[in-house]
């Protein structure tokens, strides 16, 4: 998992709390504490999948969706085209007589598959709204 996907987390909430509103890109990277450039790549991405929708000229910016409230982490995951866990490099060979060297790569591969497979339920369940509201008892806590 890369940080577009916290990114892209962060501006749909953010959004979503100010839903009715259109929000810049340089609104949205002051919050998120990174640059107005990165904001548009990861929300250009999120648009195309009907995550969020912009509008272009004076005023332009993002929009929270009616329903984006019921926008689940795991169809942000997708739209990013992201897996939660990955590996780029693979241990062993399967030329080597050795079963150790010859098998862990496949080994490892039915664990990243585990792995992924339970944290894509867990993000199925986890909504946009579901974060807001978390967000607005902890402040409420606070005070």
């Amino acid at each position: 998992m890369t940080a577009e996907f916290s990114l892209a987390v962060h501006g749909l909430v953010y959004l979503y709390h100010h839903t009715g509103r259109t929000i810049s890109s340089d609104t949205l990277a002051q919050n998120i504490c990174t640059n107005p450039a990165r904001v548009r790549k990861v929300m250009g991405i999120l648009k195309k999948s009907g995550l969020t929708v912009s509008t272009e000229g004076k005023g332009s910016g993002y929009e929270s969706l009616p329903d984006a409230g019921e926008i689940t982490l795991l169809q942000i995951l997708d739209a990013l085209e992201e897996q939660v866990v990955s590996a780029s490099w693979r241990s062993g060979s399967v030329d080597m007589d050795c079963m150790i060297a010859s098998g862990m790569a496949d080994a490892m591969d039915e664990i990243y598959g585990g792995m992924n497979k339970s944290c894509r339920d867990y993000l199925a369940k986890i909504t946009i709204a579901f974060i807001d509201r978390k967000l607005v008892q902890k402040k409420a806590q606070r005070k």
